[in-house]
Order: C-alpha cells, then structure tokens, then sequence
C-alpha cells in the first residue's frame, strides 16, 4: 500500500506566494513615494459597506452582543442563510447544515479538511483562484488540474475530460461567477459535474453579482452530496467584517463543528448580526452596486476590445475580466510590472491563477468609472509605445 507523509514544514514550503497581494503592495509603496496609480488588480469591493449592516453591527456591540457564539454560528442567521437560499435557488437547507465562519478561507479549510485524506485529490480548473492550491497542499491533498481555454469561459465547458475523477478524487471543485474570469457556468453543465460520485465544492462567493441577464446556478440545485462556501465579503461589500457559511452533508456537520471549535471558536458575534442585517435589509443597495459594476464592465470589456484584445467569452459576473497578452509577452508577472512601473497601472499577472493562466492579464473593475477610464487611457499609451519599440 501506497504511504503518503505529510509535514508542517513540507507544506509550508510548498504554500507559493499570492501575487496580486504583491503587486499591490509594490503599489502602494509607489503611492508613498508620490506616483499616482489606478487598481485595477485586487478584487475587493470600492463600495462602503450599506448603512442597515453598519447599523446593526454597532447595534449589537452596544447591545453587548460580543460574546462568544455557538460555535456553527447564531441560529438567527443559519436560519436567514436557509431563507436566501430557498428565494434564490428554490433548494430546502436544514439551518443544521450550515457553519458561520470567521471568512471563507475559514470555511475552506473546515470543507479540505473533512474530504481529504493524505495523497487524495481534488479536481479543479486551471486557471483557478490562486489560493485554492494551497488549501488543498496544506490538507495533505493534491489539485489535478483541468486545463480550460478562454473560448470555454475559463470553465469546465466541455465537460470534464476522461480520467481526471478516479479512485483518488476526493472533491471536484468548481466557482461560478469564477475568479479570476468572471464567467458563469450554465446549469446543464454544472448537473453533470455533480452526477460524478464524488463530493462538489462549490464557491459561490460572487453569488449575486451577475449581470446582463445572466444566472449563475447553485450546486445545491442538481445535489445533495456538494459542499457550498458564501460568504459576504463581495455582495455585500463586506471584506474587513470577516465573515462567511458553509452548507454541508448532514454526514459532515460533526466533524466540521469539532474543527471549528478547536480552530476559530465561533465567528465575530456582533458581525454575524450585521450579516443578518446584510442578508434582509440590503436588497436596494445591492441592486445599486450591481448596476454600477454592471456600468464599469461595458466599459471596460469594450475599452479592452478597442485596443484590439480578443475576449471570446465576455465576464458576466463578479468583476474581473482576463485577457490573453500572450503576443506582448508571454511573462505575465514581467509585463504586470512593467505596466505598473511604466503606464502606473496595477494589474494581476495571470500566473497568479495557474500555469494555464500565463500569458493572460486580470483586470478588476471594482473601481470607480472615473479611475478606470483612466486606467485605459494610460493603457492605450503604453500599448503604442510598446508597438512602436
């Protein structure tokens, strides 16, 4: 029998850095210096967070709701959570199957840490959120990536190829509306990956943020056997307030409650009431963002295809669009750089996301219309000086 070891020290030294983390911070350090830079690389909402949520935090603070919870979460908002599902999706979740957590990467490792088992895998596709891969190292796991084309949307379009789920596969996980290319997959796509006789993992953290008509689908609607992470970070414009879910199998709820117990406690009390207040008391706030990043990607997708870059399959949701930059250079992390040093814009190397995604660049519209057309002037300057060279 085949025997697999895992170390702290291997998994740490396998853990690779988060570039657009990086990026970000070499831009910041250009601003002290006095330079003037557009983001267009970190996909966190320019949006404060909507008044009713701030409300209904400090509400709870002053109430003395600052004490510790039970550890899945309070009951009031597993139960709001189940209630947003059933309006959104029509799917019925048992309040019992869900978990608050302090964020979603909190709720990313109770999900890797209950399906995998040393030298399992899971199945993902490449490009994919760049920390999925160390979630699933640092649980003694292994991704196998499927590589998926920009005329697929970046998604498993086609399927997923023959082979890649076998005796090994713990989990195939999927994220739709998809970071890093704001693509949706359909739902006849998505009911065949969970007809697989393994666990899906669903991130559906963008859930909400679509555009154009379109739809994005969840799991829950083809499965039981799936896992859901949510969270309020994007929606709701709530990435500091730290708080997310994961609906899971009754069969798991036991194991995931004692890691989080032993792990995070319980997430924020008064941040959960406002999560509350988020999920109830927000709906015209969030119909206001998504208009205006709806705004933003027209014009960004169509600045981009001005300029002569080919979008096959246009982002609609999240706010990101990839662009393959392979015939200027095929380093996307050197030509990320030189586009910050030179145009003074800061973008997300497509390496960032999977070998499959070298050669691409991420754009985050979650910036005012205002800094992004400035973003493209400066773009289309340093693209002619780059033809001219």
């Amino acid at each position: 029998m085949e025997e697999h070891f895992c170390s702290n020290r291997e998994k740490i030294k396998s853990i690779t850095p988060f570039i657009v983390m990086e990026i970000l911070e070499k831009a910041q350090a250009m601003e002290r210096e006095g330079e003037s830079i557009v983001h267009l690389e970190v996909g966190e909402p320019d949006f404060d967070t909507p008044p009713a949520v701030v409300e209904a935090g400090v509400r709870a603070m002053r109430g003395g709701k600052t004490h510790y919870t039970h550890s899945m979460g309070l009951l009031e908002l597993r139960e709001a959570v189940a209630e947003d599902y059933l309006e959104r999706y029509g799917v019925d979740v048992d309040p019992s199957c869900i978990i608050a957590t302090p964020g979603t990467s909190a709720a990313m490792s109770l999900v890797f840490s209950v399906l995998i088992e040393a030298g399992s895998e899971v199945v993902l596709t490449n490009p994919h959120y760049a920390c999925y891969p160390n979630f699933i190292t640092f649980a003694c796991g292994t991704p196998r990536y499927v590589n998926v084309t920009e005329e697929d949307g970046f998604q498993f379009r086609a399927g997923i190829p023959e082979g890649a789920v076998g005796p090994k596969t713990a989990a195939i996980l999927v994220n739709s509306p998809s970071n890093p290319g704001g693509t949706i997959i359909d739902g006849e796509t998505l009911a065949a990956i969970t007809r697989y006789d393994v666990p899906v993992i669903s991130d559906e953290i963008y859930h909400g943020l679509v555009y154009g008509g379109a739809r994005a689908h969840s799991v829950l609607e083809y499965s039981g056997n799936a896992f859901v992470i949510n969270g309020f970070s994007k929606l709701y414009a709530m990435t500091g307030w730290r708080i997310g879910y994961v609906i899971a199998p009754k069969k798991y709820m036991r194991d995931m409650q004692k890691l989080q117990q032993n792990f995070y406690i319980s997430a924020n009390s008064f941040v959960q009431w406002a999560a509350i207040a988020a999920l109830r008391e927000t709906k015209d706030d969030v119909e206001r963002m998504c208009g205006i990043y709806d705004e933003r990607r027209r014009y960004i997708v169509g600045a981009l295809k001005e300029m002569g870059f080919r979008i096959p399959v246009e982002p609609t949701g999240a706010f990101y669009v990839l662009v393959n930059m392979k015939h200027i250079d095929t380093d996307s992390y050197r030509l990320a750089l030189e586009i910050l040093e030179k145009a003074k814009v800061a973008v997300t190397p497509g390496i960032d996301f999977g070998s499959n995604g070298e050669g691409f660049i991420r754009f985050s519209y979650a910036n005012s219309i205002e800094n992004i057309k400035e973003g493209m002037r400066r773009l289309r300057e340093f693209f002619l000086m780059k033809e001219a060279e």
